[in-house]
């Protein structure tokens, strides 16, 4: 017999799902005004607040967007073959180790298509998370840190001029923030990752996609070995 919380859980899940059908059965694309939470609820024969709480979760992974005052419209992300799992849970150690093995395989390869591609605005945003992350690590904050970390992977995707990539790369940096946060507590060489970051970056500015594939396989796989050392003996 299935526990309350997760007999939660599904309930969202199978709302918000229900209600992106919605969006692409009408054929509405982002900027465009959605049902009210007042009629999705009578339509789907739940809480008002069980309403809310779904397009709150939808709105997490930019699907939609709640306008106080206004209503719902949707959201700039509701074209993306990827979205965030807004019901992810929180992270474990083995999700962490799960985490980084995904990213090793997927990163370094798309990499070296942006070393190919070079996408200049995306090149000039990763140089500027760069030189945030310089302050940030003077600063002491890690928090913001992480975010900034984060940023620059997915940077160094949209580099690589496939916005499919790209989506894929976000799907397991920005919607693990939380696992990216632990995973940069955990590691605790800043220093070193702006390093291996800027390496990544000059490689990929010159063209060279052999080394920024190279960089970028060694740079993710010494974050895991560090990981997996220290969830094994904390």
């Amino acid at each position: 017999m299935s526990t309350p919380g997760v007999a939660r859980r599904s309930l969202l899940d199978d709302l918000a799902t229900s209600m992106l059908s919605l969006i692409a059965d009408r054929k509405l694309v982002s900027g465009d005004q959605f049902e009210s939470v007042r009629s999705l609820a009578d339509r789907f024969k739940v809480a008002v607040p069980t309403v809310r709480e779904a397009l709150r979760r939808l709105e997490a992974t930019g699907a939609v967007e709640l306008r106080h005052g206004s209503g719902v419209y949707v959201g700039p992300h509701i074209g993306r073959l990827v979205l965030a799992n807004p019901l992810a849970p929180t992270p474990s150690a083995d999700r962490l180790v799960e985490l980084l093995q995904a990213r090793a395989l997927i990163e370094p390869p798309v990499a070296a298509l942006a070393a190919r591609v070079r996408d200049d605005a995306a090149l000039t945003r990763m140089a500027g998370d760069l030189a945030a992350a310089e302050e940030l690590i003077a600063g002491g904050d890690h928090a913001r840190l992480a975010e900034v970390n984060m940023d620059f992977h997915r940077n160094l995707a949209q580099a690589s001029g496939n916005a499919t990539l790209a989506e894929v790369v976000e799907s397991v940096t920005v919607v693990n923030v939380r696992e990216q946060l632990e995973i940069l507590h955990i590691h605790g060489e800043a220093q070193t990752d702006l390093d291996e970051h800027r390496a990544i970056h000059a490689a990929v500015a010159a063209g060279d996609a052999e080394l920024a594939e190279r960089l970028t396989r060694e740079h993710l796989d010494g974050v895991l070995a560090v990981i997996n050392d220290r969830v094994r003996h904390p």
